[in-house]
């Protein structure tokens, strides 16, 4: 993925998020921009394109309603699944958030937490994907804002927290989860996208060297290579 690709579709992911809000306000229902995932396609085909650069057929691609099996719940909707002769090639989740940070973080934490949690657990448990383990990925797009970027007040709990933790801002709490998931194996490969508008027009920056566009481009390519081999081998 070339620069001038992710800021083009980082801008479009602006402005679809402005025509959606837009037209929800219309209907009287401000506020509803953020549950549609409209105003994330423009970055879900650009990783889409990196799997059909790769060699993966396109048919092979899937995005409308594509869901896996779970071992807690029986099924979830991922964003963009690839599947290959019957190998799940990957699964990845594209998520955003545009404001209400310190709403909505725990959500956002649990919810990616639970998703890769429930889908690995298929596979430990019931082998839910044959031989061949899933590879998840998680994309996710920050807006920066003064809220974001200011050091968190509190991290007390009944028991000690992380120390790591100190200090930090929603944005690099947002960019630890991110590198703890890739870390840890909870989620195979990351990209990670803080973006703001100015008078200069929409910027982009990938602060978390882990999970640049460069190297989740890279993790891609190594996993179609991966699979590519096993069904030779078959």
């Amino acid at each position: 993925m070339h620069k001038e690709d992710v800021q083009r579709a980082v801008e479009a992911f602006w402005n679809t998020r402005g025509s959606q809000a837009a037209a929800l306000e219309d209907q009287g229902r401000a506020g509803g921009a953020a549950r549609a995932n409209g105003h994330m396609s423009s970055i879900t085909r650009l990783v889409a394109q990196e799997f059909l650069d790769a060699g993966i057929a396109n048919h092979c691609i899937i995005q409308r309603q594509p869901y896996l099996p779970g071992y807690y719940r029986v099924r979830k909707q991922w964003d963009l699944v690839v599947i290959c002769e019957g190998i799940l090639v990957s699964a990845i989740e594209f998520k955003s958030q545009v404001g209400s940070v310190g709403k909505n973080i725990n959500n956002r934490f649990e919810e990616a937490l639970g998703t890769a949690t429930d889908t690995h657990a298929a596979q430990t448990k019931n082998a839910a994907y044959g031989e061949v383990p899933p590879w998840l990925g998680y994309v996710f797009v920050l807006e920066e804002t003064s809220e974001t970027e200011r050091e968190n007040r509190s991290v007390n709990a009944l028991f000690p927290t992380d120390p790591d933790f100190n200090g930090m801002s929603y944005n690099q709490r947002y960019q630890e989860m991110v590198k703890r998931f890739i870390g840890d194996g909870v989620y195979q490969a990351g990209w990670f996208i803080a973006t703001k508008r100015t008078d200069e027009g929409i910027q982009y920056t990938e602060p978390l060297a882990t999970a640049t566009a460069e190297a989740f481009a890279a993790q891609i390519r190594g996993r179609v290579a991966y699979v590519k081999a096993v069904i030779n081998a078959k």
